[in-house]
């Protein structure tokens, strides 16, 4: 079986951070194939960082890997909740201000079909508990449509009251309750009583994020291993050739063989299963007598396969994040990347954060890419060229 599957992934519009580390109030506007560039500092790892948040929140997770970044007040925007005309335009230092508004960190996105938004905040000091910084779920919903408006809430959750329309429209009689660091999307994903927000966690855990794949001499896709099925490469690239095999076998092969091609002309990736289930890589490079093991390929080379196996997945998620996929690639490999990373957008929604020109430039030539630059104002990351009416149109939540 073989041939490019058909897919009709819904494509996320809009995503919305606020007071995350230097994302003070960032809306911006994503299309199917997103780009997000910017110099050093301008605020990129930090939005990556922020979709995992979201998507950690789908798995219950937000809270851990809060901590894992030094807690809720390290995540925080650290400049003044406002800045004055007189600091935008350099005629005045910036100074704290008293605050007016809940300290929190807020997180969302939206599409045509549904949106969803996060408050975090910190908890009111509790002597009976130890765990006086764990942040705390504030205000959580869901809503149909592209816009957060009062008719078009689906579940709304203020602290550990959860609300939820019924069939009629009216909201359900007995509110639920759950706990103040849980998110409603693990702790009230219940069809029977809440399938909008089933549907809204589902499709969250759906996205896949890529990082920095290993290539190191011990890196796990340099070692043959036991081969299952294998439609999602894993973040490691451990079972990079049981992937690839499974992109031939029930995948677009052709895709797979056009790949190589491109980026090492004349080249082509076989797989050996041996009789004790292993399975490794053959590269068969024009001019070579034997074909290379994984274990013989340079970084840049199988670091490009470990892209190939996960662009050209088989079961492909609805939102595909790639966080500098052209490290340690060859300058002259950024166009076949660039090919690749259109190909994948043609099947699930893509955004790459990059600061890499070339690779920009490659996107842009080869697809509809819509080209996102982030700088910084006043230690704000902002989108280059926004002006407000500009703004996708965004509304947070109320406390």
């Amino acid at each position: 079986m073989s041939g490019r599957a058909v897919s009709v992934a819904r494509v996320l519009t809009t995503l919305a951070v606020g007071n995350y580390r230097s994302l003070r109030d960032l809306v911006l506007p994503l299309s199917r194939l997103t780009v997000v560039t910017g110099a050093n500092g301008s605020g990129k790892s930090s939005l990556y960082r922020a979709l995992r948040l979201l998507a950690d929140a789908a798995r219950d997770g937000a809270v851990a890997a809060l901590a894992r970044e030094g807690g809720l007040p390290s995540a925080l925007w650290a400049g003044p909740e406002t800045v004055g005309r007189a600091v935008r335009e350099g005629r005045a230092p910036v100074q704290g201000t008293r605050r007016t508004k809940p300290v929190g960190l807020r997180l969302g996105f939206a599409g045509d079909e549904f949106g969803y938004a996060l408050d975090l905040g910190m908890p009111v000091p509790d002597l009976r508990t130890a765990f006086n910084r764990d942040p705390e779920f504030k205000r959580e919903c869901v809503w149909s449509g592209p816009v957060l408006r009062p008719a078009a809430l689906l579940a709304d959750r203020a602290g550990p009251v959860v609300r939820t329309r019924e069939r009629k429209g009216a909201w359900d009689r007995e509110p639920h309750r759950i706990g103040l660091t849980d998110s409603m999307l693990t702790a009230f994903a219940d069809p029977r009583v809440s399938p909008d927000v089933l549907v809204v966690r589902e499709r969250i855990r759906s996205w896949r994020f890529y990082d920095h794949f290993r290539t190191d001499a011990d890196a796990p896709a340099r070692q043959p291993r036991v081969g299952t099925r294998t439609p999602v490469l894993d973040h490691e690239g451990a079972d990079l050739a049981a992937a690839l095999q499974t992109i031939c076998e029930v995948g677009d092969p052709d895709a797979l063989h056009t790949a190589v091609d491109q980026a090492f002309p004349g080249s082509r990736v076989d797989v050996a299963a041996g009789e004790d289930g292993r399975f490794g890589l053959r590269f068969r490079q024009h001019g070579l007598l034997r074909p290379l093991s994984a274990a013989e390929l340079s970084d840049g080379t199988l670091r490009y396969l470990l892209w190939v196996a996960a662009l050209l997945s088989p079961r492909p998620p609805e939102l595909l994040v790639l966080n500098e996929p052209e490290t340690s690639l060859h300058p002259d490999l950024l166009p076949a990347l660039a090919a690749l990373v259109a190909t994948a957008a043609e099947r699930t929604q893509v955004v790459v954060v990059t600061h890499a020109r070339p690779l920009v430039r490659a996107l842009e030539s080869v697809g509809d890419a819509a080209l996102l630059e982030l700088r910084k104002e006043h230690g704000a990351t902002v989108l280059a060229g926004q002006g407000m009416l500009d703004r996708p149109a965004w509304h947070w939540p109320k406390r």
